[in-house]
């Protein structure tokens, strides 16, 4: 690794080494060679054009062309590298003519390091002749599965992409999370690559837990939807947000509107509602005003929000590919995230329908029929959901269970159980019923509780879950925490419901019920709890007084300069800021992620916050 490359990694994007391929990557694209780089959303795939990019602009080698599908990603990207101090700029229809033609004069002067441009843009002569008139270093093409018609997102003006380079010899760096054996070799043939060099990283996400949940009607979905976010503590006030994928803009709408009745604050966002609407959802969205998003598969590609703690499928895709770049944009910092996918019969038929409603050649039709084999078969299989995917995209070995999803922590749903689960549901049925004595250390829990909880978080305290939004209620402090392990969640929640009938517990609310002791009042208990969550110290996850401080700066500072949050700072900074206290520009360039560009600009308020801020 030249350093050069090592040196923009340091001192633009504030890292120390590169993430696993990374470096792999940008070695080869600076050494003149193609590549293709595969690697699961959120790991960095980005870098792996910025850097080299940056290193040929600054050798005076020319701009690299960056192809991106959507102008809300262009904007997002050239706005994170600005802030970082690159030269870098995008053209696209939302530009004026006098926007525009300063564009061009740019990256024609040879201003530009990376310039920004859609497919379509690519694909008219005029900036194929433009691209004849000055150096052009690097071709990088973000979301490349679009270019195979084997992909969730084909776009036609991709496979356009290879005449490129007859108007400009560079080397070309192609860039997806989501790529089967398949979509790859069409990638490859479709953009005309050279020969590449295949960077694939592991598709095991360690922080993320996958589940799938046969549910047939919509307010079975409703109810466990529902009760997902109190899980993840996005029905009350912990930090985080959630996006609720549905397949149809109105299935969206509806779900958006009861989660609303039911007091989450829900905003909604899909490709029929006015560029206005869809704006103010976003940013909504993104500034924490509402937490949840209920959302078709517009909404998602570049997405940059790291604390997204649950993706919920209230219906099923219709391919494994759009499955996981969905489910991927959950836990980005690092932090425990769920995915959960609802599934049922007539998802398979609504994909169907949509797939109908778009003419395609027998040979496309096919392929769409063998994607929703495949995402029907990853919902239906009891097995190790991450073994599932990275044999789905890889077609070699899965490795070992993941000790984390529903199949491997014998937690799958037995609501409405799909015909290849049936054997799995027998044998649970086998199993035997709590014990009078587990029965008895079920009822102790909920009397030590200082609110009414779900059935499904009392069934997980009780098994062992360490979550965090088990603290609320008490759930991870009572002594009967763990006590019943020995038990799948399934059969806890079966108990604690025969428990309900037989009148030694009682439910709580109406639509969406909580679990709570006969003739015990619950206002009280509820007062309580608040009192009790006001006193808590705050989490490690979200930091402690310097953290509010500096997240209230850099929201403030995103308003004023009309950025996304993160372009500021992401909230790891904010993070190590708390964590080490720095009290000197020096101390600052240490903090990962923050970079000289940022330092000069914020430095000096950051320095006053933590001296304002720093605990005693």
């Amino acid at each position: 690794m030249g350093v050069a490359a090592r040196e923009i990694l340091e001192t633009v994007f504030g890292y120390e080494d590169f993430r696993p391929g990374q470096e792999e990557a940008v070695c080869a694209a600076l050494a003149g060679r193609d590549v293709v780089v595969l690697q699961p959303t959120g790991s960095g795939k980005s870098l792996c054009y910025q850097v080299p990019a940056l290193v040929a602009g600054r050798r005076g080698q020319g701009a690299t062309i960056v192809v991106s599908p959507l102008i809300a990603l262009m904007r997002d990207q050239v706005g994170a590298l600005a802030a970082r101090g690159a030269r870098v700029a995008a053209l696209h229809s939302q530009q004026d003519s006098a926007a525009q033609r300063d564009t061009v004069a740019r990256f024609l002067r040879g201003e530009l390091e990376l310039f920004y441009v859609s497919p379509e843009r690519a694909a008219l002569d005029s900036f194929r002749r433009m691209l004849a008139r000055t150096r052009v270093a690097l071709f990088a093409v973000d979301e490349a599965h679009c270019v195979s018609q084997w992909g969730h997102d084909f776009r036609p003006e991709y496979m356009r992409l290879a005449e490129l380079r007859a108007f400009a010899s560079a080397p070309m760096i192609a860039l997806t999370a989501t790529a089967t054996a398949a979509v790859l070799a069409e990638i490859e043939s479709g953009l005309g690559l050279r020969s590449p060099l295949v960077v694939c990283a592991g598709f095991d996400r360690p922080n993320l837990s996958f589940a799938v949940r046969a549910l047939r009607t919509h307010e079975a979905r409703l109810a466990a939807l529902v009760a997902e976010l109190e899980a993840a503590g996005l029905r009350g006030g912990a930090a985080g947000r959630a996006i609720v994928y549905c397949s149809t803009r109105k299935v969206t709408e509806r779900v958006a509107a009861e989660l609303r009745s039911a007091g989450i604050a829900a905003g909604h966002y899909h490709a029929g509602r006015t560029a206005l609407a869809r704006e103010r959802a976003q940013l909504a969205f993104e500034a924490g005003r509402t937490r949840v998003l209920v959302a078709t598969n517009a909404f998602g590609m570049g997405i940059d929000l790291p604390d997204i703690r649950l993706i919920a499928h209230f219906q099923t895709p219709g391919s494994v590919e759009a499955y996981y770049q969905e489910a991927g944009r959950a836990g980005r910092d690092g932090e425990p995230a769920r995915c959960v996918l609802f599934f049922g019969a007539s998802d398979l038929m609504t994909q169907r329908r949509l797939a109908a409603a778009n003419a395609a050649g027998a040979v496309i039709a096919r392929r769409r029929a063998e994607a929703l084999a495949a995402i029907e078969r990853y919902a239906t299989q009891p097995r190790c959901r991450q073994q599932a995917l990275v044999a789905h995209f890889t077609g070699g070995s899965p490795g070992e269970p993941c000790a984390r999803c529903d199949a491997c922590t014998d937690a799958i749903a037995e609501a409405d159980p799909p015909r290849a689960a049936v054997a799995e549901r027998a044998a649970r049925a086998a199993r035997p019923a709590l014990s009078p004595e587990a029965l008895a250390i079920v009822l102790s829990a909920v009397g030590r509780l200082t609110r009414p909880v779900g059935k499904t978080n009392l069934a997980r305290a009780l098994r062992g879950s360490r979550a965090r939004v088990l603290a609320r209620g008490g759930l991870l402090a009572i002594p009967e925490h763990g006590a019943l392990a020995q038990y799948g969640e399934a059969q806890l929640a079966a108990a604690i419901d025969a428990l309900i009938g037989e009148g030694r517990l009682r439910r709580t609310g109406r639509k969406y019920p909580t679990v709570w002791l006969p003739g015990r009042p619950v206002r009280a208990a509820r007062a309580a709890d608040e009192r009790a969550a006001a006193a808590r110290a705050p989490s490690r996850r979200w930091g402690g007084p310097v953290a509010r401080a500096l997240d209230s700066y850099r929201r403030r500072q995103a308003r004023a300069l009309r950025w996304k949050t993160y372009m500021v700072f992401q909230h790891s900074v904010v993070l190590a800021i708390d964590r080490e206290q720095p009290d000197s520009r020096a101390a600052l360039a240490k903090i990962p992620g923050l970079g000289p560009a940022k330092i000069e600009r914020f430095g000096d308020d950051i320095l006053e916050l933590v001296r304002r801020h720093r605990a005693d």
